[in-house]
Protein backbone atom coordinates (compact mmCIF):
# COMPACT_ATOMS: atom_id res chain seq x y z
CA UNK A 1 0.00 0.00 0.00
CA UNK A 2 1.41 3.08 -1.01
CA UNK A 3 2.26 5.72 1.71
CA UNK A 4 -0.02 8.61 2.43
CA UNK A 5 2.71 10.96 4.58
CA UNK A 6 3.04 13.88 2.77
CA UNK A 7 6.53 15.32 2.43
CA UNK A 8 6.35 19.51 2.82
CA UNK A 9 10.14 19.53 1.99
CA UNK A 10 9.24 19.20 -1.40
CA UNK A 11 8.35 21.79 -3.68
CA UNK A 12 5.88 19.65 -5.71
CA UNK A 13 3.78 20.67 -2.59
CA UNK A 14 3.28 23.56 -4.70
CA UNK A 15 1.77 22.03 -7.22
CA UNK A 16 -0.10 20.07 -5.35
CA UNK A 17 -2.03 22.65 -3.89
CA UNK A 18 -2.45 24.78 -6.87
CA UNK A 19 0.62 27.18 -5.98
CA UNK A 20 2.64 28.54 -8.27
CA UNK A 21 6.34 28.33 -8.16
CA UNK A 22 8.55 31.80 -8.63
CA UNK A 23 11.55 30.96 -10.81
CA UNK A 24 14.62 32.56 -10.66
CA UNK A 25 13.90 34.87 -13.38
CA UNK A 26 10.52 35.96 -11.85
CA UNK A 27 13.03 36.72 -8.58
CA UNK A 28 15.15 39.12 -10.60
CA UNK A 29 12.01 41.06 -12.30
CA UNK A 30 10.47 41.76 -8.94
CA UNK A 31 14.23 42.82 -7.86
CA UNK A 32 14.50 45.29 -10.67
CA UNK A 33 10.91 46.42 -10.17
CA UNK A 34 11.46 47.26 -6.70
CA UNK A 35 14.94 49.03 -7.76
CA UNK A 36 13.01 51.33 -10.36
CA UNK A 37 10.12 52.38 -7.94
CA UNK A 38 13.16 52.86 -4.92
CA UNK A 39 14.74 55.35 -7.68
CA UNK A 40 11.78 57.04 -8.88
CA UNK A 41 10.46 57.67 -5.07
CA UNK A 42 14.08 58.02 -2.96
CA UNK A 43 16.75 58.36 -5.34
CA UNK A 44 18.13 61.09 -3.80
CA UNK A 45 18.79 58.83 -0.61
CA UNK A 46 22.18 57.02 -2.60
CA UNK A 47 23.66 60.35 -2.28
CA UNK A 48 22.68 61.11 0.99
CA UNK A 49 24.43 57.14 2.39
CA UNK A 50 27.33 58.29 0.19
CA UNK A 51 27.95 61.40 2.10
CA UNK A 52 28.10 59.64 5.49
CA UNK A 53 30.31 56.69 4.67
CA UNK A 54 33.81 56.76 5.36
CA UNK A 55 36.40 57.43 2.19
CA UNK A 56 37.12 54.72 0.37
CA UNK A 57 36.27 52.84 -2.83
CA UNK A 58 32.95 51.73 -1.36
CA UNK A 59 32.03 55.45 -0.70
CA UNK A 60 33.10 56.10 -4.76
CA UNK A 61 30.90 53.44 -5.90
CA UNK A 62 27.73 54.51 -3.50
CA UNK A 63 28.77 58.15 -4.81
CA UNK A 64 28.72 57.59 -8.41
CA UNK A 65 25.30 55.39 -8.38
CA UNK A 66 23.98 58.17 -6.26
CA UNK A 67 24.64 61.18 -8.91
CA UNK A 68 22.43 59.54 -11.86
CA UNK A 69 19.71 58.37 -8.98
CA UNK A 70 19.78 61.87 -7.47
CA UNK A 71 19.22 63.49 -10.83
CA UNK A 72 16.70 60.66 -12.23
CA UNK A 73 14.49 61.34 -8.71
CA UNK A 74 14.61 64.93 -8.98
CA UNK A 75 13.36 64.73 -12.46
CA UNK A 76 9.74 63.66 -11.47
CA UNK A 77 7.71 64.60 -8.83
CA UNK A 78 6.97 61.11 -7.37
CA UNK A 79 9.84 61.53 -5.00
CA UNK A 80 8.24 64.59 -3.24
CA UNK A 81 4.92 62.61 -3.75
CA UNK A 82 6.21 59.81 -1.58
CA UNK A 83 7.43 61.98 1.05
CA UNK A 84 4.16 63.98 1.92
CA UNK A 85 2.43 60.20 1.78
CA UNK A 86 4.88 58.72 4.10
CA UNK A 87 5.14 61.89 6.38
CA UNK A 88 2.27 60.86 8.62
CA UNK A 89 3.90 57.34 9.17
CA UNK A 90 6.47 59.11 11.69
CA UNK A 91 7.32 57.74 14.96
CA UNK A 92 7.53 61.82 16.49
CA UNK A 93 4.86 62.65 19.47
CA UNK A 94 2.98 65.76 19.47
CA UNK A 95 5.11 67.61 21.95
CA UNK A 96 3.08 70.55 22.13
CA UNK A 97 4.00 74.37 22.41
CA UNK A 98 7.24 75.88 23.03
CA UNK A 99 9.56 74.77 20.22
CA UNK A 100 12.57 77.57 18.65
CA UNK A 101 10.17 78.98 16.49
CA UNK A 102 7.83 79.87 19.87
CA UNK A 103 8.43 83.10 21.99
CA UNK A 104 8.17 80.89 24.96
CA UNK A 105 9.72 77.74 26.16
CA UNK A 106 7.17 75.23 27.56
CA UNK A 107 7.75 75.44 31.58
CA UNK A 108 9.47 78.89 31.52
CA UNK A 109 8.25 81.93 33.67
CA UNK A 110 7.80 84.17 30.69
CA UNK A 111 9.76 85.17 27.17
CA UNK A 112 13.55 83.77 26.59
CA UNK A 113 15.75 86.25 25.76
CA UNK A 114 17.34 86.05 21.90
CA UNK A 115 21.20 85.62 21.68
CA UNK A 116 22.51 88.63 20.15
CA UNK A 117 25.80 89.07 18.71
CA UNK A 118 27.01 90.86 21.87
CA UNK A 119 27.00 86.84 23.20
CA UNK A 120 30.23 86.43 20.47
CA UNK A 121 34.01 87.40 21.06
CA UNK A 122 35.29 88.00 17.60
CA UNK A 123 38.50 86.27 18.48
CA UNK A 124 36.57 82.99 19.50
CA UNK A 125 34.41 83.24 16.05
CA UNK A 126 38.01 83.92 13.88
CA UNK A 127 37.01 87.64 13.60
CA UNK A 128 38.54 90.74 13.88
CA UNK A 129 38.10 92.76 17.07
CA UNK A 130 35.70 95.69 16.82
CA UNK A 131 37.78 98.51 17.04
CA UNK A 132 36.70 100.22 20.80
CA UNK A 133 38.21 103.70 19.26
CA UNK A 134 41.14 105.38 21.47
CA UNK A 135 41.45 104.46 24.69
CA UNK A 136 41.57 108.04 27.45
CA UNK A 137 40.02 106.54 30.62
CA UNK A 138 40.61 103.28 32.63
CA UNK A 139 38.99 102.72 35.77
CA UNK A 140 40.45 100.05 37.68
CA UNK A 141 37.96 98.76 40.72
CA UNK A 142 37.33 95.90 42.65
CA UNK A 143 38.41 94.68 46.40
CA UNK A 144 41.73 94.60 47.34
CA UNK A 145 42.54 91.83 44.81
CA UNK A 146 42.43 95.02 42.64
CA UNK A 147 45.13 96.11 44.69
CA UNK A 148 48.36 96.81 43.88
CA UNK A 149 47.16 96.10 40.37
CA UNK A 150 45.87 99.35 39.86
CA UNK A 151 49.29 100.86 40.72
CA UNK A 152 51.13 98.83 38.19
CA UNK A 153 48.31 99.93 35.16
CA UNK A 154 48.46 103.08 36.62
CA UNK A 155 52.37 103.27 36.33
CA UNK A 156 52.36 102.03 32.90
CA UNK A 157 49.46 103.82 31.09
CA UNK A 158 49.57 107.18 32.83
CA UNK A 159 52.79 108.52 30.63
CA UNK A 160 50.91 107.30 27.78
CA UNK A 161 48.04 110.38 28.46
CA UNK A 162 45.44 107.81 29.83
CA UNK A 163 43.63 109.19 32.92
CA UNK A 164 43.83 106.06 35.27
CA UNK A 165 41.26 106.03 38.37
CA UNK A 166 42.14 103.91 40.62
CA UNK A 167 38.94 102.59 43.12
CA UNK A 168 39.43 99.42 45.12
CA UNK A 169 36.79 98.60 47.64
CA UNK A 170 38.45 96.97 50.88
CA UNK A 171 37.06 94.02 52.41
CA UNK A 172 33.80 94.45 50.30
CA UNK A 173 32.10 91.79 47.84
CA UNK A 174 29.50 90.92 45.58
CA UNK A 175 27.09 88.66 48.08
CA UNK A 176 27.70 91.11 50.70
CA UNK A 177 26.46 94.78 50.58
CA UNK A 178 27.24 96.01 54.42
CA UNK A 179 30.39 97.66 53.15
CA UNK A 180 28.83 99.02 49.54
CA UNK A 181 26.25 97.95 47.52
CA UNK A 182 27.90 97.15 44.12
CA UNK A 183 25.07 97.17 42.24
CA UNK A 184 24.73 101.50 43.59
CA UNK A 185 28.19 101.95 43.00
CA UNK A 186 29.03 100.78 39.43
CA UNK A 187 26.12 103.20 38.22
CA UNK A 188 27.70 106.20 40.32
CA UNK A 189 30.82 105.12 38.73
CA UNK A 190 29.85 104.89 35.27
CA UNK A 191 27.89 108.28 35.62
CA UNK A 192 30.72 110.13 37.11
CA UNK A 193 33.67 108.54 35.06
CA UNK A 194 32.77 107.35 31.92
CA UNK A 195 35.41 105.04 31.32
CA UNK A 196 37.14 103.81 28.04
CA UNK A 197 37.77 100.49 29.87
CA UNK A 198 37.14 99.00 33.19
CA UNK A 199 39.08 96.40 34.73
CA UNK A 200 37.47 94.45 38.08
CA UNK A 201 39.34 92.00 40.36
CA UNK A 202 37.28 90.72 43.07
CA UNK A 203 36.67 88.02 45.17
CA UNK A 204 38.39 87.38 48.05
CA UNK A 205 35.56 88.32 50.33
CA UNK A 206 32.81 86.01 48.86
CA UNK A 207 30.36 83.42 50.59
CA UNK A 208 27.67 85.61 51.97
CA UNK A 209 24.41 83.60 52.06
CA UNK A 210 21.87 85.83 50.08
CA UNK A 211 17.99 85.83 50.86
CA UNK A 212 15.33 85.16 48.24
CA UNK A 213 12.83 86.49 46.88
CA UNK A 214 10.43 85.43 49.76
CA UNK A 215 13.11 86.27 51.84
CA UNK A 216 14.28 82.77 52.44
CA UNK A 217 17.97 82.31 53.28
CA UNK A 218 20.04 80.74 49.79
CA UNK A 219 23.67 79.68 51.83
CA UNK A 220 26.54 79.49 49.99
CA UNK A 221 27.93 77.73 47.97
CA UNK A 222 25.46 75.58 45.48
CA UNK A 223 23.89 75.82 42.35
CA UNK A 224 20.92 78.50 44.06
CA UNK A 225 23.89 81.15 45.40
CA UNK A 226 26.09 80.59 41.86
CA UNK A 227 22.51 81.53 39.87
CA UNK A 228 22.27 85.17 42.61
CA UNK A 229 25.75 85.62 42.31
CA UNK A 230 26.12 85.40 38.49
CA UNK A 231 22.82 87.84 38.53
CA UNK A 232 24.72 90.28 39.93
CA UNK A 233 27.59 89.88 38.09
CA UNK A 234 25.88 90.44 34.82
CA UNK A 235 23.88 93.38 36.30
CA UNK A 236 27.34 94.77 36.75
CA UNK A 237 28.52 93.58 33.69
CA UNK A 238 25.25 95.63 31.65
CA UNK A 239 26.75 98.55 33.49
CA UNK A 240 30.06 98.36 32.97
CA UNK A 241 30.43 97.74 29.20
CA UNK A 242 27.58 101.43 28.81
CA UNK A 243 25.52 100.09 26.17
CA UNK A 244 28.84 98.53 24.08
CA UNK A 245 30.70 101.72 24.05
CA UNK A 246 32.93 100.60 27.21
CA UNK A 247 35.00 97.23 27.48
CA UNK A 248 35.02 95.37 30.70
CA UNK A 249 38.20 93.25 31.83
CA UNK A 250 37.18 90.53 34.61
CA UNK A 251 39.86 88.81 36.07
CA UNK A 252 39.01 85.34 37.91
CA UNK A 253 39.98 84.79 40.85
CA UNK A 254 43.62 82.90 41.50
CA UNK A 255 43.36 79.44 43.39
CA UNK A 256 43.73 80.73 47.08
CA UNK A 257 46.01 78.07 49.31
CA UNK A 258 42.96 77.10 51.92
CA UNK A 259 40.60 74.26 50.70
CA UNK A 260 37.49 75.83 51.51
CA UNK A 261 38.53 78.79 50.06
CA UNK A 262 39.67 77.20 46.84
CA UNK A 263 35.68 75.42 46.81
CA UNK A 264 34.67 79.05 47.11
CA UNK A 265 36.64 80.26 44.51
CA UNK A 266 35.38 77.40 41.92
CA UNK A 267 31.79 78.75 42.09
CA UNK A 268 32.62 82.53 42.28
CA UNK A 269 34.86 82.19 38.74
CA UNK A 270 31.93 79.99 37.24
CA UNK A 271 29.39 82.43 38.03
CA UNK A 272 31.73 84.80 36.13
CA UNK A 273 31.74 83.05 33.15
CA UNK A 274 27.92 82.68 33.30
CA UNK A 275 26.85 85.98 34.05
CA UNK A 276 29.14 87.91 31.65
CA UNK A 277 28.10 85.70 28.77
CA UNK A 278 25.48 88.13 26.89
CA UNK A 279 27.98 90.52 25.71
CA UNK A 280 31.26 88.45 25.21
CA UNK A 281 31.90 91.21 22.21
CA UNK A 282 32.69 93.93 25.09
CA UNK A 283 33.79 91.82 27.65
CA UNK A 284 36.87 89.85 28.52
CA UNK A 285 37.03 87.47 31.55
CA UNK A 286 40.88 87.14 31.69
CA UNK A 287 41.57 83.95 33.46
CA UNK A 288 44.24 83.96 36.12
CA UNK A 289 44.58 80.35 36.60
CA UNK A 290 46.52 78.92 34.15
CA UNK A 291 49.08 81.91 34.80
CA UNK A 292 49.42 81.82 39.13
CA UNK A 293 48.80 77.86 39.19
CA UNK A 294 49.56 76.09 35.70
CA UNK A 295 49.70 72.83 37.49
CA UNK A 296 46.51 73.04 38.59
CA UNK A 297 47.55 73.25 42.31
CA UNK A 298 47.89 76.18 44.59
CA UNK A 299 51.56 77.29 44.85
CA UNK A 300 53.56 80.51 45.85
CA UNK A 301 55.88 80.95 43.17
CA UNK A 302 56.02 80.21 39.22
CA UNK A 303 58.68 80.77 36.95
CA UNK A 304 59.49 83.76 35.91
CA UNK A 305 61.47 84.80 33.37
CA UNK A 306 63.56 81.22 34.14
CA UNK A 307 63.47 81.54 37.76
CA UNK A 308 61.27 80.40 40.59
CA UNK A 309 59.70 83.84 41.73
CA UNK A 310 57.29 83.98 44.67
CA UNK A 311 54.14 85.78 43.26
CA UNK A 312 51.58 86.05 46.13
CA UNK A 313 51.13 87.69 49.58
CA UNK A 314 52.05 85.34 52.87
CA UNK A 315 47.92 85.29 52.96
CA UNK A 316 47.68 83.09 50.10
CA UNK A 317 44.92 84.85 48.30
CA UNK A 318 46.57 88.23 47.46
CA UNK A 319 48.93 88.91 44.33
CA UNK A 320 52.35 90.79 45.80
CA UNK A 321 53.97 93.35 43.19
CA UNK A 322 55.33 90.92 41.19
CA UNK A 323 52.15 88.51 40.77
CA UNK A 324 50.36 92.19 40.12
CA UNK A 325 52.89 93.16 37.35
CA UNK A 326 51.84 89.82 35.92
CA UNK A 327 48.42 90.06 35.94
CA UNK A 328 48.89 93.88 34.56
CA UNK A 329 50.56 92.37 31.54
CA UNK A 330 48.06 90.08 30.50
CA UNK A 331 45.22 93.28 31.06
CA UNK A 332 46.89 95.59 28.94
CA UNK A 333 47.49 92.69 26.31
CA UNK A 334 43.57 92.72 26.37
CA UNK A 335 43.18 96.53 26.18
CA UNK A 336 45.41 96.42 23.31
CA UNK A 337 43.84 93.90 21.39
CA UNK A 338 40.41 96.37 21.92
CA UNK A 339 42.21 99.69 21.45
CA UNK A 340 43.98 102.15 19.29
CA UNK A 341 47.31 102.27 19.95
Amino acid sequence: MPSTHRDDSQMSRFEREGVRRVTARDAVKAMLVTAVVLLLFSGNSIGNAADEMNAGIERDIVAAIGAPAGWIADSTPLEEAGNSITAGLSPDAELGAGGFGSEEIAGSAGEVAPVTPDAFDPAAIGEEPVDAGELETVLITGDSLSTPLDQEIARRLSPEGVEVIQDPHLASGISNDAIVDWGQLATSQVEEDSPDAVVMFMGANEGYDFEGPDGEKIECCGAAWAAVYASRVRQLANTYRQDGDARLYWLTQPLPRDPDRQELQKVVNAAIEVGTQPWRSQVRVLETDPTFTPDGAYTDSIDVDGESTIVREGDGIHLNDVGSGIAADQVLEAIENDFEP
